[in-house]
């Protein structure tokens, strides 16, 4: 909006205007004065200059000035002629007034005026020559007899270092001398000569950052990759694709490339300098950071298909790897996270990592699928079943019952602690036959599936439902167990889901409460539409968990509780109930012997027997197999060294995965078709 001021009436305002100075092309804003009643207008009436105008004039006029009080007094009449127009009909005349008022844009203009005063009466150098006139002094008080201790305190003086260097900046400033020396070209220089670029790199015992390879046919040597993060990579000067005609001073056209890197590394330290031929066309990267969870191991020693083993880095399942340059098809180049290093390493892309999985299991002996079982292996389990304690599986219903009067607390039935329930889960794989990928992990299935899962970030939202916690560890560790104290401990916020089964119920039981009692017929129906996290048969009843159940506690606002068999893990991973994995896991032998001598087991054959040795190794047996082929799948671990501490512990990792960030799939966040 243009400010100018019409003449009406007999009242003084203020007008600007550009007037010629005494040299040509100088010029000056002043101020006149003229009969005028003042009114803001949108557009320029007459003869009058707008403020616009005035600060196009200055900015189109390098050498004009405004005078040391020119733009602080053009600033003060346009706040009077303001404060004279602010009334209810002009919109936005208080916020301009109270604009111009403000003390920083004062303070500002201040500064402005100093600014013009420093470029009028700028202080010029006495010489530009001080560094000679030192270098004089120096020799002139050295060639003296007899110095006195004044002359010989300015001759340390003088001599210093960073003196030296303070005149010779000086000289620059004063000589103007700001473009560097570069040196003649020379004469006889051929047409056919390749333009070159002289790097120089600083190392302090860091990689450099880049590797080397070697063109078979021409000897060549070029920048095969240059690593994110790394020395070469900081720098900005070195790039994939240049060829390298010297380092150091040494040729290396011919040169095997583990000897140009023996001359690299020659120096731990100080200035490595390279002579290279740029590459003509560098490729643009565009690309964004991606984070992924390992799904493999990977070893770059043990990889000799990597480009440079010293190059690469190895991770472990369940790593968070970021993924930080894709351009290469099969090596990608990643940091592992947390990280203390700047430099990223190379790994293996995904199509590269499956197709090496691929070749190691078929280059593996034939083995029997452990998912396959025998009809022979079902005789046998029934057989022992045959020698188990009949007893003890007659005395279960009254156990049960008095589990029934155990678990309720101040009215609120903590269901899912049946002995016929988990014993259940322990036989499935028997009777449910699940899928392949959830019985085989370790082949097949960890070869053909992605090595790396996508993930992002998650913080869960106060008003968001809960996160699943779902609890795994070997038989006998005390998983159920830690999840029946952490739900009586405040069962207003932690609850379990309650099951389904196909027996009859009970006198004292209710649909409902204990379990979710239905006909066999619809049981096989929820199970034909995938409607169970896990389900199982135990003396011909069947019984499962659903996950509407566990939906239906999370949508009451309270934190679902759940133990599970590995084979149900990638029914709980799902974006829907987004569940928190933690892994609960046997002590050494030695401290099982001494916290569970005084306890018992239950078993498929027995139930409340005392724990043998036996018992103890299959345990350990249990949870390395369980680490070895789903520890990736692991949010949190927890060695159940002491029953209390491991509460405390429990507790602690349940608001954790409530209230703080964690990495989860990015399908959790960005749901695909198949999810």
């Amino acid at each position: 909006m243009h400010l100018s001021c019409t003449a009406v009436g007999a009242k003084t305002c203020r007008s600007w205007r550009t007037e010629a100075c005494g040299t040509p092309g100088d010029s000056d804003i002043k101020v006149c004065s003229r009969p005028a009643v003042s009114r803001w207008s949108g557009s320029k009436v007459g003869g009058p200059v707008t403020m616009r105008q005035a600060v196009e004039a200055q900015v189109l006029s390098p050498h004009c000035e405004l005078g040391e009080h020119g733009l602080r007094q053009i600033l003060t009449d346009v706040i009077e002629e303001v404060r004279q127009s602010v009334n209810p009909d002009i919109d936005g005349a208080e916020i301009l007034h109270s604009l111009l008022n403000a003390p920083w844009l004062q303070s500002l203009l201040k500064v402005y005026e100093c600014l013009q005063r420093y470029l009028r009466d700028s202080p010029a150098p006495a010489l530009d020559y001080a560094s000679g006139l030192s270098l004089q002094l120096l020799i002139d008080i050295r060639a003296l007899p007899g110095c006195s201790e004044e002359a010989k305190e300015l001759y340390r003086l003088l001599r210093q270092p960073h003196l030296q260097a303070l005149l010779s900046a000086h000289d620059t400033v004063a000589q103007k001398d700001y473009e560097p020396v570069l040196p003649p070209m020379p004469e006889d220089l051929p047409d056919d000569e390749e333009a070159t670029r002289i790097v120089c790199l600083v190392k302090n015992k860091q990689p450099l950052g880049a590797t080397i390879k070697r063109n078979e046919i021409t000897g060549e040597i070029f920048v095969a990759r240059v690593i994110h993060g790394g020395l070469a990579d900081q720098s900005g000067l070195l790039h994939a694709g240049d060829r390298i005609i010297e380092v150091n001073g040494f040729p290396v056209d011919g040169m095997e490339p583990e000897q140009v890197i023996q001359v690299v590394q020659a120096r731990s330290q100080g200035t490595v300098m390279f002579k290279v031929v740029p590459i003509t066309e560098r490729p643009v990267h565009n690309q964004t950071m991606l984070y992924v969870r390992a799904m493999a191991d990977y070893s770059p020693q043990q990889d000799p298909s990597i480009p440079c083993a010293d190059a690469g880095m190895s991770f472990r399942k369940g790593d968070i790897l970021e993924i930080v340059d894709q351009t290469d098809a099969l090596w990608w180049q990643a940091k592992k996270l947390p990280s203390n290093t700047a430099c990223a390493g190379l790994i293996p892309s995904t199509n590269l990592l499956k197709r090496k999985q691929r070749e190691f299991w078929w280059s593996q002996p034939y083995q029997p699928h452990t998912c396959i079982q025998t009809q022979e292996d079902m005789m046998a389990i029934d057989e022992k079943c045959v020698e188990a304690d009949e007893e003890a599986f007659e005395s279960e219903e009254l156990r049960e019952e008095e589990d029934d009067f155990s678990s309720n607390i101040e009215g609120i039935y903590l269901a899912g602690f049946r002995r016929s329930m988990r014993l259940c889960r322990r036989r499935s794989h028997s009777t449910t036959q699940p899928s392949c990928h959830t019985r085989c992990p370790s082949t097949c299935y960890s070869a053909l599936n992605s090595p790396y899962e996508e993930v992002v970030r998650y913080q869960r939202h106060p008003q968001d439902a809960h996160r699943l916690i779902a609890l795994l560890g070997p038989s006998g560790v005390g998983v159920n167990e830690l999840r029946r104290r952490l739900i009586e401990m405040n069962p207003n916020i932690f609850q379990g889901a309650i099951p389904y089964t196909t027996r009859a119920p009970k006198a004292y039981e209710e649909s409902g409460r204990e379990y979710h009692f239905t006909s066999r017929e619809v049981f096989d129906n929820m199970v034909y539409n995938n409607r169970f996290l896990e389900y199982g048969e135990y003396k011909g009843n069947l019984y499962g968990t659903s996950i509407e159940c566990v939906k239906e506690v999370l949508n009451s606002r309270k934190i679902c509780v759940i133990d599970i068999e590995p084979n149900a893990l990638q029914a709980v991973r799902t974006h829907e109930l987004r569940a928190y994995v933690i892994y609960v896991k046997p002590p050494p032998l030695e401290r099982l012997r001494g916290t569970r001598q005084d306890s018992y087991i239950t078993t498929n054959y027995y139930v409340n027997r005392p724990f043998k040795d036996e018992d103890f190794q299959e345990m350990e047996d249990a949870a390395r197999k369980m680490e070895s082929h789903f520890c990736h799948f692991f949010d949190h671990v927890i060695v159940n060294n002491e029953l209390q501490d491991s509460c405390v512990q429990l507790l602690t990792a349940v608001r954790k995965a409530q209230d703080e960030p964690q990495w989860v799939p990015a399908s959790w966040i960005r749901p695909t078709a198949e999810s």
